[in-house]
C-alpha cells in the first residue's frame, strides 16, 4: 500500500527540500448518492431455535452457566406426569439442559424440582454468584385459597438453594405483597442489586423494573428505576449484564411488535435512553428475556414467533479486525523553496512560480496546495530587479502527486449523541480493486453495509470507527480485503 504522496527527483536549481508541510485536515463532503443507507439497519446478529424447545409447549427465561443452561417450561414433567393450576393453566418449571461438547447441541432438560413443583409455577430465576442460591418466581398463596379458582393469586420472589436438581431451603421476599406481583429477578456479578419487575404502587406503567440493593446483610426497599428506564406501557424481564448494561423487554410505542429487547448502561451515575436490539432478536411477536455472555458475543432470548414460546440462540457477527491501518490524510500541500538565492542575495530578483494548476506565487519560499492527485509542471521565472531582465522557465520540474492507496472514511472529528452523520468512503483509492462489499464496524455494536452510510450515536466516548472493503472473488477463488481505521469522538449533547 502506497505510504503517501510520491515525488520525482527535484531537478538542481529548484529545492533539494521540496517538501510537504504539515498535513492539512480537510473535512470531504460526499453527494449523497442512492447507495447510502442507515447504519443501524444493518444486522449485527444471527439466531438459530435450539433443539431443546418442545413442540406445542412453551420454553423461556433461559440462564447461562459455564456448563449448560437453566430455563422455565410448561412442558410434561414426563410421559405419565403433567401440571396444571388449580384453574387448569399449564404451570411452568425450571429445567436445566447441558450443552454437549464443541458447543453443537443440547442434552436432555431435566426438571429442577422442590415441594412447590407439583402444584404451583417455578420460575423465572437467576443464580447468586456463590453459585449456590438462587431467586425465582412463583406463586405468594399456596394456602387452601390457593386452590379456589375464584381465587387471584399473585407472584413474588423466593429465594432457595440449589442442591443438584433441587431447590431446597425456601424462603420468600420480604417485600412480596398479596395485592401485586413481582417476579423476573436478575442479580449483579456481585451480588449487590437484585433486578425485578413489579406492578407495586409507584410505578409507571402495566409494571415496572425495580431494584434492591443488599446493604449490611438484608435488602433495602425496591427503588423504581425512574422514568429513563420504565415506561406507561409494560417493561419486565430485566437482566443486568456482568459489564452493567441493563437488557430489558417492553411493549413501549415504537417496537417492532408485542414486546421487544431493549438495553441501557448506567454513565456517570444515569441511565441512558434505551436502545431497541435489531432484527433478528426483535421481531413482530414477542421477544424477551434475553441473557448475554461477558463478551456479548453469544447469547440466548426467548421468542413466540413460532406461535409458542421458544429459546433461541444469538451471536453477535460483527467484524473488528486486530491488523487494520489507520487513515492516512492525503496531503496536497508542499512548501517550494529557490535555494540557489542566497548566492546571489547582493542582487535583488523576483520569484514567481507557475504551479502547473493555473495558480501562482511570489517568493524565494513559497507554499501551495493542490486540489489534488495529478501532474503538475512547476515552473520558476526569475527576474532581476535591477535590469529587469526576466528569465522564464529558469527551473521547472514535474511534480507527480498520487493519492494514498487505501479504503478511506470521511466524516468529522467531533459530533454529538444523536446528530445524524454521513460515513462515506467516496474517497477510496484502490487501483485495479473490483470491490463488492463495504463494511462499516462502528465500535458501537452496530454496522452498515454501503459506500456511503447515515449513522447516529447515542453515547458519548471516542470510537474506533473500521471500514473493511472486499472483492469479488478472482482467479482461484482468491478475494482481497482490505480495513482502514480512524477514530470519531462524540460530545453529550447539551
Amino acid at each position: 500500500m502506497n505510504s503517501g504522496t510520491r515525488l520525482v527527483p527535484p531537478i538542481q536549481g529548484i529545492s533539494d527540500v521540496m517538501k510537504k508541510v504539515l498535513p492539512i485536515l480537510t473535512l470531504l463532503i460526499s453527494v449523497l448518492t442512492v447507495d447510502t443507507v442507515v447504519a443501524q439497519e444493518a444486522s449485527p446478529f444471527e439466531i438459530r431455535r435450539l433443539s431443546f424447545n418442545m413442540s406445542g409447549y412453551s420454553d423461556i427465561s433461559p440462564v447461562m452457566t459455564q456448563e449448560g443452561i437453566f430455563f422455565c417450561s410448561d412442558r410434561r414433567l414426563s410421559a405419565v406426569t403433567d401440571r396444571t393450576s388449580f384453574d387448569n393453566r399449564r404451570l411452568y418449571n425450571i429445567y436445566y439442559v447441558a450443552q454437549k461438547e464443541g458447543d453443537s447441541d443440547w442434552g436432555r432438560p431435566v426438571p429442577v424440582k422442590s415441594d412447590r413443583t407439583a402444584q404451583f409455577n417455578t420460575g423465572p430465576l437467576c443464580i447468586a454468584p456463590d453459585g449456590k442460591t438462587v431467586y425465582f418466581t412463583s406463586e405468594i398463596e399456596t394456602g387452601v385459597p390457593s386452590r379456589s379458582r375464584k381465587f387471584r393469586n399473585h407472584s413474588g420472589i423466593f429465594s432457595a438453594q440449589l442442591s443438584g436438581t433441587q431447590l431446597v431451603s425456601i424462603e420468600a421476599f420480604k417485600y412480596n405483597g398479596t395485592d401485586y406481583d413481582m417476579g423476573q429477578p436478575s442479580i449483579s456479578d456481585d451480588g449487590r442489586f437484585l433486578y425485578f419487575a413489579s406492578d407495586m404502587p409507584g410505578g409507571f406503567g402495566g409494571s415496572d423494573i425495580w431494584f434492591c440493593e443488599w446493604i449490611d446483610g438484608d435488602w433495602s426497599a425496591p427503588v423504581n428505576l425512574g422514568a429513563e428506564i420504565n415506561s406507561t406501557a409494560t417493561d419486565n424481564f430485566p437482566c443486568i449484564h456482568s459489564s452493567g448494561r441493563l437488557y430489558f423487554s417492553s411493549t413501549r410505542q415504537g417496537g417492532a411488535g408485542g414486546l421487544d429487547v431493549y438495553y441501557s448502561d448506567m454513565i456517570d451515575g444515569d441511565w441512558t435512553a434505551p436502545l431497541r436490539l435489531q432484527a433478528p432478536v426483535n421481531s413482530s411477536s414477542d421477544d424477551f428475556a434475553f441473557v448475554a455472555m461477558p463478551d456479548l458475543k453469544k447469547g440466548y432470548f426467548a421468542s413466540n414467533r413460532r406461535r409458542n414460546d421458544d429459546i433461541y440462540e444469538f451471536t453477535m457477527t460483527i467484524v473488528r479486525k486486530a491488523d487494520c491501518d489507520m487513515l492516512e490524510f492525503n496531503n496536497y500541500c508542499y512548501e517550494f523553496i529557490e535555494e540557489n538565492a542566497v548566492k546571489y542575495d547582493t542582487i535583488p530578483f523576483k520569484y514567481e512560480w507557475r504551479f502547473g494548476d493555473g495558480h501562482t506565487a511570489v517568493g524565494r519560499i513559497v507554499e501551495h496546495c493542490y486540489e489534488g492527485p495529478g501532474r503538475y509542471l512547476v515552473q520558476l521565472d526569475v527576474t532581476n530587479l535591477v535590469t529587469n531582465e526576466v528569465k522564464t522557465d529558469q527551473k521547472s520540474q514535474l511534480l507527480i502527486i498520487e493519492a494514498v492507496e487505501q479504503p478511506y472514511i470521511s466524516c468529522p472529528d467531533y459530533a454529538e449523541t444523536g446528530e445524524m452523520l454521513k460515513f462515506s468512503a467516496d474517497s477510496t483509492n484502490l487501483p485495479g480493486w473490483d470491490i463488492s462489499q463495504y463494511y462499516w464496524s462502528f465500535d458501537d455494536e452496530t454496522i452498515g453495509m454501503g459506500r456511503n452510510v447515515m449513522k447516529t450515536f447515542t453515547r458519548p466516548g471516542t470510537y474506533n470507527v473500521q471500514r473493511i472493503v472486499s472483492t469479488k472473488a478472482g482467479e482461484g477463488g482468491m478475494v482481497r480485503e482490505a480495513c482502514v481505521t480512524r477514530s470519531i469522538t462524540i460530545r453529550k449533547k447539551e
